[in-house]
């Protein structure tokens, strides 16, 4: 009887053993590293990164060589964009949104609304980090100006009149952002 429960037993469990070997993966796996390379490319400014997100500390002097007059204009001197010309205004294309200037992620198209205003409106950042906060009352009004939180250039001004769920309204110059659209 104890032969016939131990040959049982072996035939039961030598299958599973043999199953069980056979189930292992004996190939190493190799982590796959994805290294992140920028988006846009602008081979006059060293300064610009879709992936690096260090603060930079550049002069005037030396953003005015790397970057074309218009866009010098808004983001370092504050300057605005008519509305209604920017190319951002009145678009609907799903994608990422970033700094002109130094290439800091912004804004999703997820948080991008239709407002009346003429320049492109955003109710939420992408992060904490990406836009800073700063008094602003030139002009004789009391306002609030975003900059960019890498490089400090100037995007706009936001606003407490935008939609759920922040009730802000980031109003931005189309051109002091780049644009790249989701991939299908």
């Amino acid at each position: 009887m104890k032969s016939k429960n131990l040959i049982f037993s072996l035939c039961f469990l030598i299958p599973l053993f043999i199953f069980q070997a056979c189930g292992q993966n004996t190939k190493k796996q190799t982590a796959k590293t994805a290294v992140m390379e920028n988006k846009i490319s602008k081979p006059g400014n060293p300064y610009y990164s879709n992936t690096d997100t260090t603060k930079l500390n550049v002069s005037n002097a030396e953003w005015k060589k790397v970057l074309p007059a218009d866009v010098y204009a808004v983001m370092r001197e504050a300057d605005t964009e008519r509305p209604f010309t920017g190319k951002y205004w009145n678009t609907d294309e799903k994608g990422t949104y970033y700094c002109a200037s130094c290439g800091n992620l912004l804004f999703r198209s997820t948080a991008k609304f239709s407002s009346t205003c003429g320049w492109p409106s955003f109710f939420e950042q992408e992060n904490k980090k990406s836009i800073v906060f700063k008094e602003d009352n030139s002009l004789g009004m009391e306002r609030t100006e975003t900059l960019c939180g890498r490089c400090g250039g100037h995007l706009g001004h936001i606003f407490d009149d935008g939609p759920e769920p922040t009730g802000k309204r980031y109003c931005m110059n189309s051109i002091a952002l780049d644009f790249i659209p989701d991939t299908k």
